[in-house]
Protein backbone atom coordinates (compact mmCIF):
# COMPACT_ATOMS: atom_id res chain seq x y z
CA UNK A 1 0.00 0.00 0.00
CA UNK A 2 1.08 3.56 -0.71
CA UNK A 3 -0.37 6.88 0.44
CA UNK A 4 -1.06 9.11 -2.55
CA UNK A 5 -2.64 12.40 -3.54
CA UNK A 6 -5.03 12.25 -6.48
CA UNK A 7 -5.57 15.05 -8.99
CA UNK A 8 -8.21 15.25 -11.70
CA UNK A 9 -8.25 17.06 -15.04
CA UNK A 10 -11.30 17.77 -17.20
CA UNK A 11 -10.82 17.12 -20.88
CA UNK A 12 -12.81 17.30 -24.11
CA UNK A 13 -16.07 15.36 -24.52
CA UNK A 14 -16.76 15.48 -20.76
CA UNK A 15 -13.88 13.06 -20.13
CA UNK A 16 -11.42 13.29 -17.26
CA UNK A 17 -7.98 11.93 -16.42
CA UNK A 18 -6.38 11.23 -13.06
CA UNK A 19 -2.87 11.90 -11.82
CA UNK A 20 -1.55 10.11 -8.74
CA UNK A 21 1.57 11.21 -6.86
CA UNK A 22 2.98 9.94 -3.56
CA UNK A 23 1.38 11.82 -0.65
CA UNK A 24 2.71 15.34 -0.06
CA UNK A 25 5.03 15.25 -3.08
CA UNK A 26 4.81 18.22 -5.47
CA UNK A 27 3.32 17.88 -8.92
CA UNK A 28 6.01 16.89 -11.41
CA UNK A 29 7.31 19.75 -13.58
CA UNK A 30 6.05 18.14 -16.78
CA UNK A 31 2.41 18.37 -15.63
CA UNK A 32 2.28 21.69 -13.76
CA UNK A 33 1.24 23.61 -16.88
CA UNK A 34 -2.01 21.62 -17.03
CA UNK A 35 -5.15 22.35 -15.02
CA UNK A 36 -4.99 19.58 -12.42
CA UNK A 37 -7.38 19.99 -9.49
CA UNK A 38 -7.10 18.23 -6.16
CA UNK A 39 -9.50 15.30 -6.15
CA UNK A 40 -8.52 13.46 -2.94
CA UNK A 41 -5.55 13.70 -0.59
CA UNK A 42 -3.89 11.04 1.57
CA UNK A 43 -5.55 8.10 -0.23
CA UNK A 44 -4.65 4.46 0.46
CA UNK A 45 -3.57 3.14 -2.94
CA UNK A 46 -3.32 -0.64 -2.88
CA UNK A 47 -2.28 -3.40 -5.23
CA UNK A 48 -5.53 -5.24 -4.65
CA UNK A 49 -6.40 -5.84 -8.29
CA UNK A 50 -9.18 -3.24 -8.31
CA UNK A 51 -9.07 -0.08 -10.37
CA UNK A 52 -8.18 3.17 -8.62
CA UNK A 53 -9.45 6.30 -10.38
CA UNK A 54 -9.24 4.55 -13.80
CA UNK A 55 -5.69 3.40 -13.00
CA UNK A 56 -4.73 -0.25 -12.92
CA UNK A 57 -2.80 -0.69 -9.65
CA UNK A 58 0.16 -2.61 -11.11
CA UNK A 59 0.53 -0.12 -13.95
CA UNK A 60 0.23 2.80 -11.52
CA UNK A 61 2.90 1.40 -9.18
CA UNK A 62 5.14 0.83 -12.23
CA UNK A 63 4.58 4.40 -13.48
CA UNK A 64 5.28 5.85 -10.02
CA UNK A 65 8.49 3.83 -9.77
CA UNK A 66 9.57 4.95 -13.23
CA UNK A 67 8.42 8.60 -13.34
CA UNK A 68 7.42 9.48 -9.77
CA UNK A 69 3.73 9.74 -10.70
CA UNK A 70 0.99 7.80 -12.49
CA UNK A 71 -1.45 9.18 -15.02
CA UNK A 72 -4.51 7.76 -16.77
CA UNK A 73 -3.82 6.36 -20.23
CA UNK A 74 -5.82 7.99 -23.03
CA UNK A 75 -7.97 4.88 -23.43
CA UNK A 76 -8.68 4.77 -19.68
CA UNK A 77 -10.19 8.23 -19.36
CA UNK A 78 -13.74 8.25 -18.08
CA UNK A 79 -16.85 10.38 -18.20
CA UNK A 80 -16.51 13.02 -15.49
CA UNK A 81 -18.45 11.92 -12.42
CA UNK A 82 -18.24 8.16 -13.11
CA UNK A 83 -15.26 7.61 -10.80
CA UNK A 84 -14.78 8.74 -7.22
Amino acid sequence: MMKVDVYKRAEDNNLCSYLVVPHQKPLPEEVVNTDWLVHELDVDFERDGGMHFTLDPEDAFHQIGEKGYAISHLGDRTIDGDVH
